[in-house]
């Protein structure tokens, strides 16, 4: 049965980076399906990152250019990398695969 459990939140300040680990138990064959959501308080959960057919990666609107899902990832493992992060990034991030999802990290962007 597949595991997600996600990593690395935390506090950060404004423009800092942060890069997030999700640890995948019980193999994943295929990587298409695997990526990274998050959601606010108050708000609905929103696409962060997904790896779609073919290796693709789609990124939402909001973090194009400042996220990135990078291509080296360690086996069995997913990471996300943020850079130049703002307050409303502040949400917590789950790692999700085909319908399951993990428990999620708290990323507080904060002065």
């Amino acid at each position: 049965q597949l595991r997600l459990v996600e990593s690395g939140g935390g506090l950060v300040q404004p423009g800092g980076s942060l890069k997030l680990s999700c640890s995948m138990s019980g193999g994943i064959l295929d990587i298409s399906g695997l990526g990274w959501y998050r959601q606010a308080p108050g708000k609905e959960r929103e696409l962060v990152a997904m790896i779609s057919r073919g290796g693709n990666i789609n990124y939402g609107d909001s973090v194009r250019g400042r996220f990135t899902i990078p291509r080296n990832n360690a086996k069995n493992t997913l990471f996300l990398e943020m850079t130049s992060l703002k307050p409303e990034d502040t949400a917590v991030y789950y790692c999700t695969y085909r319908g399951a999802w993990g428990p999620g990290t708290q990323v507080t962007v904060s002065a």
